[in-house]
């Protein structure tokens, strides 16, 4: 397995050694990281949860993304005077959250694939809890006083994470969080509906409304999890199964790998001048359908069928041109390539802003068992708002919404916001071979296709395709990149087609994957060393 930190690693293999299976390892995973990364994800959030059941040979998907409440209204993110609320405003008021959903889909997954209780798998998360952790250095650049101002929302700072001074602990300390493991330890005596029909779900809404936001106890009791046929395609030969709408990551990150299959990769170079240049134009085609055309399919239509129709793909990859740029691309009509060809292109809105802050992992076991699971709280520390008396953050999904009505990822009620998650496996001759996926907002997606072009165009290890340096660029002409990019090439690139390279370089992702050779059935896991990541294998089934 691979997890972006190392207690929650360890309180997965804690079930594979006791006899679980790669189910219960993630769902102990999981809750151990409401407590390691409590920024990043947790019961207050969503999740998205890909399973290859090595008994049904067959993936299965549960989506547990946050839901708009009932009383959720499509101009709710726009000022009197119809311009769009600031951000960072937003995303810290009752009306970004939205209602929870990885605590249902995590035991939803337990109860279907899993071989242990639910009580069981939260033991490690408990302990961890109510014991303490020591704040790593990963934990304490969250505990900066940047996010200060958020974590002060809650009346009375009722939080576990500044001393008796008022000071945010820091890296070193000792953080206990005794609510959240007397929350964790309700939910393992009574199960999910303490949670989504009790006293809890009365507290969420309480202190949502406080915040000025629609949610009541109805919606969280009405909260249900969704089963979704995954989206499938090629590689060169690789099978691609992937994350479905509400999800963008799947289509974008598969239309993106078609549209490039057509240039020799490997033989243009890693990130090369001609390579970034490809992947960039790719990325600008597919992220103009993205904005177009995806959202929560239980409310719009979407064309997944036309936008991974190989003519389509074709006639959107015959627009990159190794020596020019599409500056503005429009997107195209893929209704064209649908069976149903009625429904006209939609109303581009104005994009969507995500943050930045989820996390990923993948665990296997020796039955043949694969997960993806990615899960998030949407911003750093999600809307900021705590659960007075419980322990976990809320997120800040709603922001996931457009602000201005209109498109696809209009803010509806009860509808799932529009996610870029893209928890993948990857395929040949119907056998699982690879799983990967990251944190990163938008760049999820880029940062899943980049560690899959490693492997299959670039010959590299797992490990080798993870830290690789990777780039970005959702837009012309701005690209993000990390350190080991090329100077000349980006010079290069900028001279030639005027891209703009951000000023200093950042870190995109954290991509934990793994891969199985399929003639040993051995597995080599990579950790991202972009966080804390981490790789435990269980009784030596593997080696790295």
């Amino acid at each position: 397995m691979s997890v972006a930190q190392p207690l929650a690693a360890k309180a997965g293999a804690e079930m594979l050694a006791k006899g679980g299976n790669a189910i219960d390892a993630a769902a102990a995973i999981q809750f151990a990281l409401n407590v390691e990364e409590p920024m990043m994800t947790g019961i207050g959030g969503g999740a998205f949860i890909m399973i290859y059941s090595a008994k049904d040979k067959k993936v299965f998907v549960i989506d547990s993304r946050e839901r708009a409440p009932y009383k959720a209204k499509p101009d709710q993110f726009l000022n009197p005077d119809g311009s769009e609320m600031d951000f960072y405003e937003a995303q810290s008021m009752g009306i970004a959250v939205g209602v929870p959903g990885t605590l249902l889909g995590t035991a939803t997954a337990l109860k279907k694939f899993g071989t242990m209780k639910l009580a069981d798998v939260m033991q490690p998360a408990i302990k961890m809890a109510r014991d303490g952790i020591i704040i790593s250095k990963d934990f304490g650049q969250w505990l900066s006083n940047d996010y200060k101002w958020k974590l002060e929302k809650t009346p009375g700072k009722a939080y576990p994470f500044f001393d008796s001074s008022g000071n945010l602990l820091k890296t070193g300390d000792l953080l206990v969080q005794k609510d959240l493991a007397n929350t964790l330890q309700m939910i393992a005596d009574n199960g999910t509906d303490i949670f989504y029909d009790g006293p809890i779900a009365d507290a969420i809404a309480d202190i949502v409304q406080a915040r000025i936001g629609p949610m009541e106890a109805s919606d969280i009791q009405t909260y249900d999890v969704k089963w979704r046929n995954p989206v499938e395609g090629q590689y060169r030969g690789w099978e691609i199964v992937s994350m479905p709408p509400p999800s963008s990551g799947g289509l974008t990150m598969i239309q993106m790998l078609m549209m490039m299959e057509r240039f020799d990769i490997g033989e243009m170079g890693h990130n090369s001048a001609d390579t970034l240049h490809v992947m960039i134009e790719a990325m600008h085609l597919a992220y103009a359908d993205r904005g177009a055309y995806m959202g929560d399919a239980d409310f719009v239509p979407i064309p997944i069928e036309g936008l991974l129709n190989p003519d389509y793909v074709a006639s959107r990859s015959a627009l990159i041109e190794m020596d020019t740029t599409n500056e503005s691309p429009p997107p195209g009509n893929p209704w064209l390539y649908e069976r149903i060809t009625s429904i006209s292109a939609p109303k581009v809105a104005s994009a969507a802003r995500e943050g930045r802050h989820t996390t990923h992992f993948v665990t296997s076991d020796k039955w043949g068992n694969v997960v993806a699971w990615t899960t998030t709280i949407e911003d750093v520390w999600g809307s900021g708002i705590m659960v007075p008396g419980y322990g976990f953050m809320l997120n800040n999904e709603m922001t996931d919404f457009n602000f201005t009505p209109g498109g696809a990822n209009e803010l509806q009620p009860m509808k799932r916001p529009r996610s870029s998650m893209t928890p993948t496996i990857l395929f040949k001759n119907g056998k699982p071979w690879m799983a990967t996926g990251s944190p990163g907002g938008p760049t999820i997606i880029t940062t899943a296709m980049q560690v899959i072009m490693n492997v299959i165009d670039h010959d590299m290890t797992i490990q080798e395709a993870v830290d690789a340096p990777r780039i970005f660029s959702g837009w012309y002409p701005w690209v993000s990149w990390e350190e080991g990019i090329n100077e000349d090439v980006r010079e290069e690139l900028t001279t030639q087609f005027a891209y703009l390279f951000d000023d200093v370089p950042g870190p995109i992702g954290s991509a934990q994957s793994l891969v199985i050779d399929l003639q040993t059935g051995k597995i080599f896991a990579a950790a991202d060393p972009r966080r804390d990541g981490t790789v435990i294998y269980v009784k030596g089934r593997a080696q790295k």
